[in-house]
């Protein structure tokens, strides 16, 4: 697999670090759907939860289609996991200063995976685990 990258704000980015961001905001899709009116109304903002349905109707959508919002997230957190299994042992360029540029790319890259794994594991947890206690 080769390692492809993109020159993104003045840093190199790896490609594997892309889909690292593609699940980050495959999770945050999750959030918005599920996790969001959940928390609001267990605080009692009931209130500000009608208001942003009614403000952003694109929310009532994707509410109501959350297995698919669920499904694609899921995939996508899936493919970047992969991705970044794949391009764990990639070598880096010999170069001191792209090689530190790479390391710290894998680096960032695990933590964004990681973190949207957790976003995705609340959504999960709040949409279809949660209710089955209350």
């Amino acid at each position: 697999m080769r390692v492809m990258s993109w020159i993104m704000a003045g840093s190199r980015i790896e490609k594997n670090q892309a889909w690292a961001f593609l699940g980050l905001f495959g999770s945050v899709g999750t959030l918005i759907c599920c996790v969001l009116p959940v928390s609001l109304v267990m605080l009692g903002m009931g209130s500000v939860v009608v208001t942003l349905f009614s403000k952003v109707p694109a929310l009532i959508w994707i509410s109501a289609h959350k297995d698919l919002v669920f499904s694609l997230s899921g995939g996508m957190i899936f493919l970047s996991g992969w991705a970044l299994y794949l391009g764990r042992n990639q070598p880096c360029p010999i170069d001191p200063d792209l090689r530190q540029a790479c390391l710290k790319g894998r680096k960032y890259s695990r933590w964004i995976y990681f973190f949207s794994l957790t976003l995705f594991s609340i959504g999960f947890f709040t949409t279809y685990l949660l209710p089955l206690f209350l």
